[in-house]
């Protein structure tokens, strides 16, 4: 019985190790992060309560916030927060990022989830569909952030970008594309289509995941640029 517990215990590391860490559930991650569990809870269902709070949680939490789940103290509070605010430093900022689908953006855009405002992003490439930069280009109220052709592209021509995804964030949570989502994407494309810089995707982000809008309408983006760049992202 002791073996089988310390086997289950390093199995989250020795899974990373031969897996590598995209194979690690949430709470696996977490119970790296924390090392070990309380007196009241084990590592595994501590992590599974800090899981289930920053799953459901409409802001950045803080200390203190963290602290309201039972079992974790000031020290492991802390931990949690430092990895969020490293992944927030090197991870959502200027590493190179080869983009091959929505997903390779998600790390990107996930602090947009908990914007209680609608922010619009522009994410623009290079010809080998590395991100050069992300811009939070505007935000607005909390179902609106409007933005103009100009706007969007302003920074895309800036950064001599080949190409661009589009980005915002639902406050309400629902990632569900509006009519209004609907006609600014085709505005955009059009946009595009005459600065030679094309729109790939547009993807919605929400407590509840995202939506990539290419895979719901490719036919919206541009025909003529459906190499590797828009086959992948509407696959």
């Amino acid at each position: 019985m002791e073996n089988g517990l310390i086997e289950t215990e390093i199995l989250p590391r020795e899974k990373l190790q031969q897996c590598g860490a995209t194979a690690l559930s949430n709470e696996e991650l977490i119970a790296l992060i924390l090392g070990s569990g309380t007196r009241e809870s084990s590592v595994f269902e501590l992590s599974r309560h800090v899981s289930d709070y920053l799953s459901s949680a409409t802001s950045i939490p803080t200390v203190e916030n963290l602290r309201h789940i039972r079992g974790l103290g000031t020290v492991k509070a802390t931990q949690i927060l430092a990895c969020l605010e490293l992944s927030s430093r090197y991870i959502l900022t200027s590493r190179a990022v080869s983009v091959i689908a929505p997903e390779d953006l998600l790390s990107r855009l996930a602090g947009l989830k908990f914007e209680q405002q609608e922010h619009f992003v522009v994410v623009t490439l290079n010809s080998a569909n590395y991100v050069i930069n992300v811009h939070d280009v505007t935000s607005g109220l909390v179902n609106q952030a409007p933005i103009a052709p100009r706007e969007a592209f302003a920074k895309a021509i800036e950064d001599r970008a080949v190409s661009v995804v589009l980005a915002h964030n639902h406050p309400s949570g629902s990632t569900e594309p509006s009519e209004q989502d609907f006609a600014i994407t085709r505005l955009l494309c059009a946009a595009g289509k005459v600065l030679q810089i094309p729109v790939i995707d547009h993807i919605i982000v929400g407590r509840g995941g995202y939506t990539s809008m290419c895979r719901l309408d490719p036919d919206m983006f541009e025909k003529g640029v459906r190499h590797a760049n828009i086959d992948t992202l509407a696959v």
